[in-house]
């Protein structure tokens, strides 16, 4: 399938998540900016790979959880984008080859050479034959994800299934790896990884649903699906190489353009094509917001992935001593930034009061976790003074103000008079409506 098709759904599923299924057919299809038959195209496409997944559910189960889709997606334990790393992170011949190498290494070791036989007598007449280049390649990605390892010795390396944690561990430390990662997977930073190592694991030591007590659920499905381009990101950036895509701003009224082959049906898109050299892939955990930060026009820029589509990886790489250089600059533009900012610098100073009659100092406890650079520079029985210099005060801002009333900000001025029309235009909110009320 199509690089753009996978932009495309996943638009699609982030915009189904936020919206909560409220837009009709045609204001969906007017915000994602592609025609309602490709809407009603895009949702069998889903469902037909809902149904790939869990093709094992009685046939009407299989239809209710086609539905589910539609109207009622946050009743699965699991993130959509899910699917379709399933259905589309290799092509099928890949898929089916890489499971006769791991099926034949299960029982003994081999060689590339041995593997190559397997393979090609394991495999659909009307698949493409491999050859040994292509067995090769299989097993160094194979070795780097952890699935088989070379044996001691000299040539030809002989590989062997790598599964001795699934051997060596009791049944009782089984359970609580796989009540570890399931954890870790909905709790955490979330990942799709994350939850494909869940259902390996469960597979792997057979384990049943009824063992789980609990269930653990992430419910910001929107923030997982921007690991779509996550690792082609990553790829770029240890491969040095410069990248094109299109860019829809967040402020913008689309979040997606079809790339029309069709004169007939050509449209203006509201996205922005740009060019970079990626240096960094930042998380902001606060608001679950990947960004980007590469370097472009002669100076620092930064996207929000969400609206980052249809990239495209360029051939030839940057120098090794000018990549360093402009990460140097990211560097030293972001030295002072709470996340990404690289606005000017500005000198913060807020009084923190202590809570009263507290065992626990919680709130100096958080601002000492939390405060990154920033120091405590006053000290008395009742409150505390910190200081911190960071590049603007819109990033920081919302970390301050999540502390109501036991932080006061004493500089900069502006700040200050920012946050009393805040809090006055909060107390307003609650005025009484009635004198008598």
């Amino acid at each position: 399938m199509a690089k753009e098709s996978f932009d495309k759904e996943v638009q699609f599923l982030r915009m189904l998540v936020l919206t909560s299924g409220a837009y009709s057919r045609q204001q969906f299809a007017e915000r994602l900016g592609i025609s309602v038959h490709t809407f009603d195209k895009t949702l069998r496409r889903l469902k037909e790979i809902v149904g790939t997944v869990y093709q094992q559910l009685p046939e009407t189960q299989g239809r209710e959880f086609a539905n589910m889709l539609r109207f009622n997606y946050y009743e699965s334990a699991d993130p959509m984008l899910l699917f379709l790393y399933r259905a589309k992170s290799v092509k099928e011949s890949e898929s089916y080859r890489l499971s006769v190498l791991i099926a034949a290494l299960q029982q003994r070791s081999l060689t590339a050479m041995e593997l190559l036989d397997v393979c090609c007598g394991g495999l659909p007449s009307d698949f493409p034959m491999p050859d040994e280049k292509t067995i090769r390649s299989d097993l160094r990605y194979l070795e780097e994800v952890g699935v088989v390892r070379r044996e001691a010795g000299g040539r030809p390396y002989r590989y062997a299934i790598h599964n001795s944690l699934v051997n060596e561990l009791t049944e009782q430390e089984r359970i609580d790896l796989y009540a570890f990662v399931d954890v870790m997977a909905n709790t955490q930073v979330p990942s799709v990884q994350g939850y494909l190592l869940r259902d390996s694991l469960k597979k792997a030591f057979k384990l049943q649903d009824a063992m789980e007590p609990f269930l653990y659920r992430y419910h910001y499905f929107s923030r997982i699906l921007d690991e779509a381009h996550l690792f082609t990101l990553l790829h770029a950036i240890r491969d040095r190489r410069s990248i094109t895509f299109l860019y829809f701003s967040p402020k913008n009224r689309q979040s997606y353009g079809s790339k029309n082959t069709n004169p007939l049906f050509e449209r203006e898109t509201e996205g922005k094509q740009a060019r970079m050299l990626p240096l960094k892939v930042v998380y902001d955990h606060q608001y679950g917001r990947w960004y980007l930060l590469g370097y472009a026009r002669h100076d620092i820029v930064k996207y929000r992935v969400e609206g980052i589509t249809q990239i495209v990886e360029e051939e030839d790489k940057a120098e090794e001593a000018l990549f360093a250089e402009r990460m140097e600059l990211l560097q030293l533009r972001t030295r002072f930034s709470w996340l990404i900012d690289t606005g000017r610098a500005v000198l913060i100073r807020a009084r923190f009061f202590n809570p009263e009659g507290a065992k626990v100092n919680f709130i100096r406890e958080r601002v000492e976790l939390q405060g990154q650079w920033g120091e405590i520079t006053e000290t008395t029985g009742e409150s505390f003074i910190y200081e911190i210099t960071v590049n603007g005060t819109t990033e920081i801002k919302p970390w301050l103000r999540s502390f109501g009333s036991s932080c006061e900000v004493l500089e900069p001025l502006q700040l200050r008079r920012e946050f009393i029309a805040e809090w006055k235009e909060i107390q307003a909110y609650y005025e009484p409506v009635r004198e008598n009320l």
